[in-house]
């Protein structure tokens, strides 16, 4: 993202159509980081094809806005009640999904390709194709980003600590490309460092605040 955008221009029609189905369960930040990761990840899996992934992680969880808001956090998390409701949004996903797209009509863009991913990006874990697999390891890599952290620890009011245990446990082991296991792993583990530095050094992290003038030295 050198140029300072994360959409690609073709992309930008179809998030300004999902962004009213994306206010629910911080969705809309999700999905900004999500398709960055997706974008860094298509780098490294050059088979992949960006003209499905792009589009269908940025459309990919539309469908949590025809699902009863006081229901949302019972269908995720490491003890989920409702993983009924995952499903769900899946299937409301797909006809959200199918009528941005062909509204929008987007130049190159396999519509029913794009539209398959969106179709068990959740409840499938397995990759149906490695288009598919960088979907869902950008979905997932968000989990371990700091936004999704802070995000996820905030929903159930847990610790850092438990949020590096329920990665550990529940998300990463199901990371399925190279780049994206490494990336879940190398956060996980960072944060899980970061939480340990007390321990070495008898204080916690200190942030220096160090105020040098904007001459040349940054």
């Amino acid at each position: 993202m050198t140029d300072g955008t994360v959409f690609l221009p073709r992309d930008l029609p179809l998030w300004e159509a999902a962004l009213p189905y994306l206010d629910v369960r911080n969705n809309d930040e999700h999905t900004v980081v999500a398709y960055a990761l997706a974008k860094t990840f298509l780098t490294m899996v050059p088979d992949a094809d960006e003209a499905v992934v792009l589009p269908a992680i940025l459309l990919h969880d539309v469908g949590w806005k025809r699902i009863d808001p006081d229901l949302l956090l019972l269908a995720i998390g490491r003890k989920p009640s409702r993983p009924d409701l995952v499903r769900d949004h899946e299937l409301h996903g797909v006809d959200i999904a199918r009528e941005i797209l062909e509204l929008h009509r987007p130049a190159g863009v396999d519509i029913d390709a794009v539209l398959e991913i969106i179709d068990g990006h959740d409840t499938v874990r397995e990759a149906k194709s490695i288009n598919d697999a960088v979907v869902k390891d950008a979905d997932k890599g968000w989990r371990c980003t700091p936004h999704g952290m802070r995000t996820i620890s905030g929903w159930y009011g847990v610790s850092m600590h438990e949020m590096t245990l329920m990665l550990s446990e529940k998300s990463n082991p199901y990371m399925l490309t190279e780049p994206g296991r490494a990336f879940a792993e190398a956060q996980t583990t960072a944060v899980q460092a970061e939480l340990m530095i007390e321990q070495y050094l008898g204080h916690p992290p200190e942030f220096a605040e160090i105020r040098l003038k904007r001459e040349g030295n940054w």
